[in-house]
């Protein structure tokens, strides 16, 4: 409650600082001197009621109520609003549909309790924000979070990158190291790709869940760890199992507690809101007054069958945000950043029947634009082809019938590509 004339300050400029400091302030102005000028001025700056002196109590305490009313429908919202954040994102991972819900639901009632977690999905669908939103909804918040990726390691490795080594236990090792079992004591160790742990060490592996203890190479004396395991994979395991690739005890040891990700196609729903997420992050990371797409783009976004899931979907949308020239990124843009065996919809499909090369972009010329970036990847990654499927956003195997259909060579990608990493 401010009054209009103060010995030191005016009541309508302290209304102004108050409004331009806390603009959610209530502000009721009072005055022995009421004019019509003044109580027009205090509205028009904000000011939630003009009262004059001597107050009318009655009408004072019908002030008091309203705004007491509107404060907590304020705190309503604000809340409400809040709830419905955390609701779409959860530990970083994205998603409104039914199905991602029902995913953070599933992390936030197992955290507490599982300690060996198997996630499974297709390439792309975010197994580690996953693996993270469990250490981060567990007990274990704030201990170790190790990761290894299975696939980039060695064969001849493993054994040492888990379980660690002691010095001399084989020609390089210079010196006794620890493994990821150990570097993650107390906390989780995340086992990424587990599907590609070769059936040697599968055996030893299920000896450390079970007891909680490993060995280093070379080394006689066991440790005891306690660790909480996540492991990934986009296999179909059981299938390895039936196939003699996988250990039948192992997958039954891993398999406490499984949570499966839907791939984008089966949540298309939250493509727009991911969308939209990814190009303001866009706009903001490369300074670029981009505020959306074309209603057309957006339509191609839904058409596509998004073999590389969430990641192939922000990898589209960043190459497309590197050459959209307006403040929208338009179907032309999207294009070119799409890859070719990605299906139209069905209307832009006729539309491209209809339209002259001018108008619309060929599949030919869709074709030459997706091998040029393929073959540039490559050559930025030297020629592995497991960080250039990660840095396209699909899988190896996709990334392997791709080299096949452009007829990518090794001398094409500047480097011998034969070996597979």
């Amino acid at each position: 409650m401010v009054d209009l004339r103060m010995p030191d300050v005016n009541g309508l400029d302290l209304l102004r600082q108050i409004r331009s400091v806390v603009p959610s302030c209530e502000v009721i102005l009072m005055t022995a001197y009421a004019a019509v000028d003044s109580a027009v001025e205090a509205i028009k700056l904000g000011a939630r009621e003009y009262l004059t002196k001597p107050f009318d109590f009655d009408r004072l305490r019908q002030v008091l109520g309203d705004i007491r009313v509107e404060l907590e429908r304020r705190a309503q919202v604000v809340a409400l609003e809040s709830q419905m954040a955390r609701q779409l994102e959860f530990c970083g991972m994205l998603g409104r549909s039914p199905a991602m819900q029902e995913v953070f639901s599933l992390i936030q009632r197992l955290a507490p309790h599982a300690k060996v977690v198997l996630i499974t999905g297709e390439t792309g669908t975010g197994k580690e924000l996953a693996a993270r939103a469990f250490h981060q909804s567990g007990p274990r918040r704030g201990r170790p979070f190790v990761t290894i990726n299975c696939s980039a390691v060695v064969d001849t490795l493993f054994e040492s990158e888990l379980f660690g080594h002691v010095r001399g236990a084989f020609t390089g090792a210079l010196e006794a190291k620890p493994g990821v079992f150990e570097a993650a004591h107390g906390g989780t160790l995340f086992l990424d790709e587990i599907g590609e742990l070769p059936v040697s060490v599968q055996a030893k592996l299920l000896r450390a869940l079970e007891n909680g203890e490993v060995q280093r190479v070379g080394s006689l004396q066991p440790k005891r760890v306690d660790v909480s395991v996540i492991a990934a994979t986009n296999r179909d395991l059981r299938a390895e199992v039936a196939a003699g690739r996988f250990r039948g005890d192992l997958f039954y040891r891993l398999n406490v507690v499984e949570v499966a990700l839907p791939p984008l196609r089966d949540r298309r729903e939250d493509i727009p809101y991911l969308t939209a997420i990814f190009v303001r992050e866009c706009a903001q990371r490369m300074h670029k007054p981009l505020s959306g797409l074309t209603s057309s783009a957006e339509r191609m976004l839904l058409g596509a069958r998004w073999d590389g899931n969430v990641r192939e979907l922000k990898n589209a949308i960043e190459r497309a945000a590197m050459i959209a020239e307006g403040s929208v990124i338009s179907e032309r843009e999207l294009a070119g950043a799409f890859a070719a065996d990605v299906p139209m919809p069905a209307s832009r499909a006729r539309a491209a029947e209809t339209t002259t090369p001018r108008a619309a972009e060929s599949p030919a010329a869709l074709d030459q634009v997706e091998r040029e970036h393929i073959v540039d990847v490559l050559r930025q990654v030297n020629g592995n082809r497991m960080a250039a499927a990660k840095l396209l956003g699909i899988s190896r195997r996709a990334l392997y019938r791709r080299l096949e259909r452009h007829a990518i060579s090794e001398e094409t990608s500047g480097r011998r590509l034969g070996r597979r990493p």
